[in-house]
Parts: C-alpha cells; structure tokens; sequence
C-alpha cells in the first residue's frame, strides 16, 4: 500500500504549489479589477470599481489617473476641447496623443447638461486594430438632428493614461473586448525543459522496466501462471520509476524561489511562478522592449552644435551668456532708437552679408528651437481652484513653478526646457500665436501665421512666424538629418556631425530658418490656401506648394537629445552577450529612435554595421531585400513590423535563418501582437529557449509567449510584471538573475533529478540480482517500510541537500559569464549524462548485491541488514561526492539521516530477516556489534564507491570542467 499513499503525497505537494501561485495571480487581478473610479450619474458623482463599469456608464478619469475601459471622449475641462493622453502601455510609443472631445458634448455649458440631452453613440464592433475606429455620434432632440462622425482621435483607449486635464467619456467597449486585452494573446501554462527532459528519461527508465521483468519472466522459463509473475516482477523493480522524482524537483524549485527573493544583490525580485526556475540557466534570445526596460523615457537635451562651435552639458552657462548680452544690447538699441528722430534702417537685408558673430548666432539658434515646436505651456491651477470654473486670464499664475510643458513628443518637451534654463521661456501659447519672456523680463510676441505638422512621411515640422514688434515674417523647421540635408545651403559639417551625435546615442534635429518678405509670405499663402481646396490630390498639391518654401534655407544648428538610458543597461547588456544570450529589441516607436537606443545602449557595438531593412510591401520586394541582406555579414538588423508581417508571409523560414545568425535584431513599430509572433517564431524555428522582458501593458503578449517572462516594475503601472513568471524592479537585475540563480537552478535540478533516478535503479538492480540468485523468484528483497524509508527518511535530506550546491561562487559566475554558454548545450542532464548514472547503479547494486552474499554465506539470514546498511552508506557517500561546494546544512543532512538509520535499527528488528518469516533470526544487537558486522559492510561499501571517487579525481586532473579553472 505504501505506493498509492506516496504518490497521494506527490500529487498534493505540486497541487498545493500550483494552487498558491494560481491563488496570488487573482489577488493581483483582484488590486486591478478594484480600483475605484467617479461615475457620472442623473443624481450627481458616484464611485465605482473599475470592475462594475458598464457600456454606457460616463465615467469621469482624472489627470494620471488609468483609462478603465474604452471610451467615447465627449468633454474635458481644457478650454481648447482635447486633451493628451499617454499610450506607451498600448503600443509602446512615447510620444502623447492628443484627443479631441465630440464637438456637440463639449460645446455643452455645464457638466449635468449631458443628462437633458437625447443622444446615441453607435460604435463598430470590437476589432484588433488600436489604429482605427469607425463610430457615429448622433442628437435627436435638436432640430435639425445633429450627425457627428467618430474617429480615431475621438477614443480613449483602455490602459491609456491621461496626461492633461479631467476627461469624460461614454463607455463603449469593456472586458474582453477592448483593444488592450484583444491585442493580448492568451497565457499557455508553461512547463520547463528541464521537467520535458526528465520525462523523456522517466519513459526510457519504464521501457526498462518493462524489458527487465519479461527477462525475468522469460528466465524463469515461463512455468505455471507467468503473466502473473509478470506482474509481480513489474511491481518489485517498480522502484525504477522515480515516483519521489517530482516531489523533490518541486521543493527544489520552491528553494530556488526562495533564493531568489532572499537575494539582497536584486531587491524587490518576486517569483510568480515556481515552475520555471531551471528555465533561466537556458536562454539562448532575450527579447526585450524598449521604452522604459532599457531606457527611462525621459529625455535631455545634450549638445548644440553650430558648425563651428559645440556646446555640451558643461558649457551651457557661455549660451546663457550669450543670450543675455545679444538681448540687453537689443534692448539698449531700441531704447535709444526711441530718442533719436532716425527711423530704423529698412535696407538691413540688402546689407553685404558679414560673417555674423558667435553671439548673434548663438541667439537665432536658440531663438528658432524656442518658437519651432508644438509646445504648449500649462499653467496648474492653485490649490482651491478645481472643478470646471472657467476662471479668468487674470488669476492664472505665470510663475514658473506652476508650468508645465505639453507636446505630443518628449523629445520637443526637452528642448523647450532647455531654452528655459538659457533664458528664454515659452509663457503661453494658442491656436494663433506664442509669448517668449526674455532674461530681462520682456515679453516678445510672435504671430503664427502657418504651421506644418510632423508626419513620419516628411520628417519634418515647419513653423511661419511673425514678430509682433518688428513686423519680420520667419519660416522656420526642424527635422531629422536625411530631410533636412536637402533643404539647407551647402555646407561641409552637418552628415559628419550627425554620425557622431548618433555614435554617441544622441536623438538629433537640425533647425533651419527663411526669412520671408511680405510679398513672398502673400504669395505663398494663396497658393497654400488654393491648394487646400483642390479635390484631386490635395495631399500632394499642399506639400509641392510647402516645398516651394523648403529651399536654400539657412542652417541655424544641430540639436542632440539623449533619451536616458535605466541605469547599468550597457554592462548588463555586455554580460549577457558574452553569456551566449542573443539579444533582440522589439519596440513599437519609431525607427530612428530605436537605432539610437541600439547603438547608445550598445546593443550594437561601435564598430558592427548596421542594416535597415528597406519598408517592403510585396513578395517580390521582399525577396531582393533579403538577398541584400544575405550578402552582408556580421551586422545587425534593424526591421520595421510592417516589413517583417510581409516577410513572415512569403518568407518565414529565410527571414529566421538569417535574422538568427545576426548578433543582434531590432524590430521597430511592432504591435503588441507582432511581438508575441516574432518569440514563438524563434521557439519553433530554433528549438531553443526565450526569454521575454518588457514593463508595459503592450509587451504582456510577448512575456506571455516566450519560455520565461521578466516583467519590470515600471512607473507606468503594474500590467506586465504582474503577467511575468518573474518580476523585478531595475533592467540591471536580469544579469545577475540569469547568470547566478539560473546557472544554479538548472545545475542543482539537473543533478538531483539524476540522483533520485540512480536512487531508484540501484535498488532495483540489487532486488533483480536477489532475483536471479534466488532461481528467478518473484519474492521481495526488503520489505515494505524498509522501502518506504529508503526514499524518504534515510536518504532524502542528504539527496535534496544538493539544492544547496554551487560549482562556483556567485561573484565568479558574474566575472566570467561564459560559463553560462556552456549550459545552454544542455549537457548537464542528458542521454550520456543518464546512461553514466545508470551504468553507476548497475555497478553499485550488483556489488553491494553480490558482496552481501558472497562475505556472509554462514550468518545468510542477515544478508538484508548487511545489504540495507552498506545500501544507505552508498547513497551517503554518493551525495557527498556529487557535491561540489560543502554547506553546514549539507553535513548536518548526512549526519541526521546515518542517526535516524541506526536509531531505527533498534526497533525495526523484525524487518531485517529473509521473506516474511524471519526464521526466528529477530535482529540481535549483539550481531550489528560485532566486528566482522563492521568490517563486511564498511569492505562492501569502499568496493562500490572507492572506484568512482578515483575515477571522479581522474576525471577532473585529466579534463577539468570550465568552471574548476576559475576556482583553482
């Protein structure tokens, strides 16, 4: 009976674990599912859960606060009628998206006037794309009915944050079918290599039990009832099948868990599921996303560069100087213009150009970067102000620590910023003009006549300004180096400056300027106006008339902004690298953007190539790009989502060859979606492990989907290391994770799962030898509580005290990160590594065996106390040559387990005869005393293990394993 009750009790340990981590997974959902949110209501605000929103429900989010569901955005308290709201958890972009509230809502006077209106909202069904959307929003009690078409800029998206202003919305996607969770591919139940290898081992051991018993059977000659011997037989050697196997790897991995946490080098680490430690002694691709795990998206501005002259973080003072003298001498100027009765010169354009000083070009350039944007500053109400009270201009507080800056990219945020610390503040801003304070406290106004957006066609954004004081008309632009390379007048230094921006990680823009007249400016407009009109083609009308402008303009300067990498991302990466892990980016920004970080992070080093797979849409396009790829060699590949769908379409089995030999990949633009794609592509195509790490709602597919899931606890929420199998709280953390506790989980899995099988085949080797000796009867060797506590208290904390067992010191494993590669081979368990282990029990068993009987043919009835004892000393002695770094608690294992032995010695007595009947021969003590008792099993246990401790010292003299070098 005692089988069945043990494999109850290794069936209820691995339950109880996966019942815990099932258990903790819904009490995060749970902290999720109940945040609480203000539900707008005939009878005024009411509080909910997000849990108990419903379709329809108006639902009020605050500035930061998280979109609950999806939404129709139909007011917000901004005067201008939208609003910004970040997507990075979406779709991992990092620019703000501005929103626009449905014109006849927001027009509405106050906030209770949306009940005694008559209104419906139809909505297309719930689809994948987050791009698009498809809805109508319709009046009836008006007359005429009013009609209002719904697109894209009209939703709020859940797991969206709103970045300006209150919103309220109409609820009309939730659960299941908004797009964050469509866009979320389902969770399979992961289960390790290492446990898929062991199984395979266990159905080889059970194909060997099989054979042995008709053996047996068959050398018995097949007399009387032999099915039934059969299946005696296979009951006797069913000790082969490592029953206790799964108990002990799952307390192993428990440990392991717990290690882990314990961990004082990577606070903060939470395992989330105990199944999958070994998983990270095995990666071969890390995929990770960009935004936020490898950088903290948040920009600096760096170094602007005037061809002549650079200026970098530390000498930003001289610009500030610079600022001041060039505006108080205007200043000076202009005062002094006043007295005097001459009118300033017209002519000054027509003047010989002259070289103009360092100063003066200092103050364009920073003058252009302060009105060349789409910057608006925002002033926080003070405290005592709230709610949607349309306060006047007069209460609004300019000072400076109330702004706030907001633009739908960071990188604009950034340089506005900096003008700020120079000297020159943006201090408002609206549809039709902006005020800039200079250092002496003026106020200069400057009129927007025309402005050009940034499309990621164009590259570029444009700005047409007039000076309110001079009356000057200004074109002004930034944009991207290969845009802008065209525009501007000859020069000798902008391509090679751009390469050494980049090689530095630097984002760059190149700013430009054109000084219009009146004329010119009224002839542009007219054309630019009739363009807009035109049916046919307007795209491309409008932007030959606003290239009409882009010529010969003047090259002002070279801005550099460095998107703040997380801290000790190049090391890690450096490490990870020479582990063997190939590391592959999958972001869904922008694809400029992305090469930066790859080079500034040094995902790709300095001196490899990089190739951009040219954007394709066809079969054939695709074809001549990978053949262009396929010529180049050793260089990384960057690739945006779309190319990638099309190429996975025709060429799925090319593209993964190649991209595999690259020592590094960068996707661009991927959807959440592509992602999850892009790691079960490596998993099929390779066979090999991945590893997923992300920090955002976006990256949940792909942790999700890959072999093993690290989520980093961002500041952009908890979605993805709560979805992760592992979370940690810094990108530098992964190291240390990977090539520490992963190297050693699947090291000290590997060697205890081995042990617990040469547990089970020596003493089915010794029961055959028995066997055969004894004319082939089917009759057991020891009985059953002797078998019972051979797998569990006399050999159990000695074998599970492998868990504690390290080949080297963990400051050694992170010194020498190569030995990681060597696991990956998997050679530590596998076919030669088992048949090694089987052949040792084989050898053991038949000695201890064979010893038992031939040293005591006259005392024969103790040939099982004889046995049994040298059997327990065997297993002792063979963990404490398995082991390779001695613990307390791994000698303390040994000694209590030979205390237990022989304490039970004394009351077991009746289990040490022959069968059943124990011819009277009760276990005298005086017997175990003696001194031949002594000297037979000690002889028999030197026999069975001397050989392989000689062979072991051989072995590691001859050819030492990698990591004994390191320790020497």
């Amino acid at each position: 009976m005692e089988v069945p009750l043990y494999q109850g009790f290794v069936l209820a340990v691995t339950i109880t674990r996966e019942a815990i981590d099932e258990f903790r997974r819904f009490q995060r959902d749970k902290e999720v599912n109940s945040q609480l949110y203000s539900k707008l209501t005939v009878r005024g605000k009411v509080q909910v859960k997000s849990s108990d929103i419903q379709v329809g429900d108006l639902i009020i989010v605050e500035k930061n606060q998280r979109i609950p569901s999806d939404m129709i955005f139909l007011r917000t308290s901004e005067k201008a009628g939208s609003c910004f709201i970040r997507t990075d958890q979406l779709d991992g972009e990092t620019d703000w998206k501005l929103k626009v509230a449905v014109s006849c809502t927001q027009r509405l006077p106050a906030l209770g006037d949306l009940f005694s209106i008559n209104a419906y909202v139809y909505a297309q069904k719930p689809q994948l794309d987050i791009h698009s959307f498809e809805g109508t929003f319709t009046r009836e009690d008006s007359d005429p009915p009013i009609h209002e078409s719904l697109s894209i800029e009209n939703t709020l998206w859940a797991s969206t944050i709103v970045a300006s202003g209150t919103v309220i919305g109409v609820v009309i996607y939730t659960g299941k079918e908004t797009r964050s969770v469509m866009n979320t591919s389902n969770p399979k139940n992961k289960v390790g290599l290492l446990d898929l290898e062991l199984n395979q081992l266990t159905k080889a051991l059970f194909l060997a039990l099989v054979a042995l018993s008709i053996v047996m059977v068959t050398l018995q000659g097949f007399v009387g009832p032999w099915y039934r011997n059969l299946f005696r037989f296979l009951l006797l050697f069913s000790y082969i099948i490592p029953i206790s196997l799964r108990v002990n790897l799952d307390m192993g991995k428990a440990a392991y868990g717990w290690m882990i946490m314990k961990d004082e080098n990577i606070p903060g680490t939470v395992v989330r599921t105990s199944t999958i430690p070994e998983e990270l002694g095995r990666l071969v691709y890390l995929l990770t996303d960009k935004t936020g795990t490898l950088t903290q998206n948040e920009m600096v501005f760096k170094r602007l560069h005037l061809g002549t002259v650079s200026y970098g973080t530390d000498t930003m003072d001289e610009i500030q100087s610079h600022i001041m003298n060039s505006y108080s001498q205007m200043y000076s100027q202009a005062s002094g213009n006043n007295t005097s009765s001459t009118p300033p010169r017209k002519g000054q354009s027509s003047a010989p150009k002259v070289r103009k000083s360092v100063s003066s070009r200092v103050h364009e350039a920073v003058k252009a970067i302060a009105l060349c944007h789409n910057v608006t500053p925002v002033y926080e109400s003070r405290a005592g102000m709230t709610g949607e009270t349309e306060y006047a201009e007069v209460d609004q507080d300019f000072s400076d620590e109330n702004r706030t800056y907001q633009a739908s990219s960071p990188d604009e945020v950034a340089l506005v910023q900096w003008t700020e610390s120079v000297g020159l503040t943006l201090v408002s801003r609206d549809l039709t003009s902006m005020q800039l304070r200079t250092p002496g406290g003026q106020i200069l106004t400057y009129c927007i006549l025309q402005m050009f957006p940034f499309t990621s066609e164009s590259k570029r954004m444009g700005v047409i300004v007039r000076d309110e004081s001079t009356a000057e008309i200004t074109f002004y632009m930034k944009g991207a180096d290969v845009a802008m390379s065209t525009i501007v007048q000859y020069n000798d230094w902008l391509e090679e400056e751009c390469g050494n921006m980049a090689r530095e990680g630097l984002r760059t823009l190149v700013v430009a300027k054109r000084a219009l007249t009146e004329e010119q400016y009224q002839d542009f407009e007219s054309r630019y106006s009739q363009a807009k009109l035109s049916v046919h083609d307007r795209m491309l009308k409008v932007a030959a008339v606003v290239e009409s402008l882009e010529r010969e303009m003047e090259l002002l300067c070279l801005t550099g902004v460095e998107d703040q990498l997380q801290a000790d991302v190049r090391p890690t990466l450096e490490m990870l690298r020479n582990a063997g892990i190939k590391i592959w980016m999958l972001t869904g920004d922008k694809l400029e953007t992305a090469t930066c970080i790859a080079k500034s992070s040094h995902l790709v080093s300095r001196t490899q190539d990089i190739h951009t797979f040219r954007p394709v849409t066809s079969r054939g396009e695709a074809h001549l790009e990978l053949n262009a790829f396929r010529r180049k060699h050793d260089c990384a590949l960057v690739i945006s989502g779309d190319s990638l769908e099309v190429c996975l379409r025709y060429y799925e089995h090319e593209l993964a060859e190649l991209a595999c030999q690259c020592p590094a990949v960068v996707c661009c633009r991927c959807s959440p979606t592509q992602k999850a794609r892009i790691v079960k592509l490596l998993q099929q195509r390779t066979g090999k492990r991945t590893c997923a790490i992300g920090d955002g709602g976006n990256d949940v597919s792909m942790i999700q989907a890959a072999d093993c899931g690290i989520g980093i606890e961002g500041k952009e929420g908890k979605q993805a290391s709560l979805a992760a199998d592992f979370s940690i709280a810094q990108f530098r953390h992964i190291g240390r994770l990977l090539v520490v506790h992963g190297r050693s989980s699947y090291k000290r899995s590997a060697a205890l799962g081995q042990f617990v099988m040469h547990r089970g085949l020596i003493i089915s080797t010794m029961q055959a030898v028995f066997s055969s000796v004894f004319y082939f009867a089917s009759v057991p060797l020891y009985q059953g509580f002797l078998m019972v506590g051979y797998a569990t208290i006399y050999t159990m904390f000695p074998v599970f005290s492998l868990v504690l067992d390290q080949d080297v010191k963990p400051e050694m494993a992170m010194l020498y990160p190569e030995l990681y590669k060597d696991l990956t081979k998997g050679r530590s368990l596998c076919f030669k590594t088992f048949l090694i282990w089987v052949l040792i029990s084989i050898y053991q068993g038949g000695i201890l065996m064979y010893g038992a009987l031939l040293l005591f043919e006259s005392e024969f009835v103790h040939v099982v106390a004889i046995s049994f004892t040298a059997l327990i000393l065997t297993e002792l002695l063979m963990v404490a040559l398995t082991v390779r770094t001695w613990h307390w608690l791994m000698v303390v294992a040994e000694l209590l387990s030979l205390g237990c032995y022989i304490a039970s010695l004394a009351f077991l007595n009746g289990y040490f005869g022959i069968g059943r009947v124990s011819f009277g021969a009760f276990l005298d003590v005086a017997f175990i005393t003696t001194a031949p008792f002594m000297w037979k099993v000690s002889a028999i246990t030197v026999v069975s293990c001397l050989p392989l401790y000689v062979l072991k010292y051989l072995k590691r003299k001859l050819s030492p394993p990698s990591y004994s070098k390191l320790t020497s």
